[in-house]
């Protein structure tokens, strides 16, 4: 047992539900820390792989010694032939693909971007393929949704390869009946979100525990996608094979700067954090009625609780010595 068992109480699954292995790629991220820390503790087998052992993020999910104890894997996404053999290898039953590059790091280097996001995707779905893998889901975000251009979203490189990702996967089911489902998510906010531009609002958290001045950088309409609520969301996805490729938002809770501020201040009444500026460049409020519709039930997470528990979180991380310094 471990005190931040808290946090993934809410999203259990039973070990039933998934016959055999799941192997997460981008494991050592925010939604592949959930996503191994839920899992394991249902009592289904993990494989979390990454480009280097990362139990970093998900040692503040589910504690140090569990982190640990999961099966760390070295994998590269762009070596398909090293994708292919992990899945061969390891029996894998299914797949949660999230190893990516997100947005500030595809426009630092955009052939790395789509050498990781786009071809690291298609080599995911050639192991599927390949394995006979009818249990799928890849992440690709709500920044798909700013093309054609003029959607009222900002347009980035790494919103095209998530959309190419997303046509590329009814590909592999049109040609090949390789069946997937591809997640939307939007603004994840959590325990372990601690990088890309829509990480700011956790940052606010984290220095209002920490006892830091932060401005969040955004003001007015926001979206709070809770990253528990997001990782149940990828796991419901592969308790059931596949038929079809598929692409859903992901959208959590529209709220506001303003009210995840109010319920800050009920927590910490002396906190120092602040939301200025213009509203966010991507609407708060995508439709994931479908997706639901679609997969197994999973939690919808409210705002005030997705922020409750992750205060406690950190207050609880900071008594052990363990809440990182924010990001420089």
């Amino acid at each position: 047992m471990s005190e931040l068992d808290f946090l993934t109480d809410p999203f259990l699954i039973d070990p039933d539900d998934i016959p055999g292995p799941v192997l997460v790629t981008g494991a050592g991220g925010c939604i592949g820390a959930w996503t191994c820390a839920i899992l394991s503790r249902s009592g289904v087998p993990v494989i979390a792989s990454d480009l280097n052992k990362s139990p970093q993020r998900a040692s503040l999910v589910m504690g140090p010694e569990a982190a640990e104890d999961l099966d760390w894997v070295t994998l590269d996404v762009t070596d398909g032939a090293a994708v292919a053999e992990m899945v061969a290898a390891k029996d894998v039953a299914a797949i949660v693909h999230l190893a990516g590059l997100q947005v500030p790091f595809c426009a630092a280097n955009p052939a790395l971007g789509a050498r990781v996001n786009v071809e690291g995707t298609i080599n995911v779905l050639e192991a599927a393929r390949h394995t006979g893998t009818k249990r799928t889901v890849c992440a690709s975000s709500v920044a798909a949704n700013s093309f054609p251009p003029g959607q009222g979203s900002l347009e980035t490189i790494y919103g095209a390869y998530k959309l190419a990702n997303e046509h590329t996967a009814f590909v592999y089911w049109a040609d090949w009946q390789v069946p997937s489902v591809c997640l939307r998510p939007n603004l994840v906010f959590g325990v372990a979100r601690d990088q890309g531009i829509s990480s700011r609002n956790t940052l606010g958290l984290q220095a209002a525990v920490l006892g830091d001045a932060f401005d969040i950088g955004y003001s007015g309409a926001y979206n709070w996608l809770y990253a528990g609520e997001c990782a149940a969301a990828f796991i419901a996805a592969i308790r059931q094979d596949g038929v079809g490729a598929h692409a859903f938002d992901l959208n959590g809770r529209a709220g506001t700067i303003e009210a995840g501020l109010a319920t800050l201040s009920e927590l910490v009444p002396d906190h120092r954090v602040t939301g200025s500026g213009g509203v966010f460049p991507v609407p708060a409020d995508f439709d994931e009625t479908p997706l639901r519709s679609h997969v197994p039930e999973y939690p919808a997470i409210s705002v005030e609780d997705g922020i409750r528990a992750t205060v406690r979180a950190f207050k609880h991380l900071k008594s052990e010595g363990r809440l990182p310094p924010l990001p420089s």
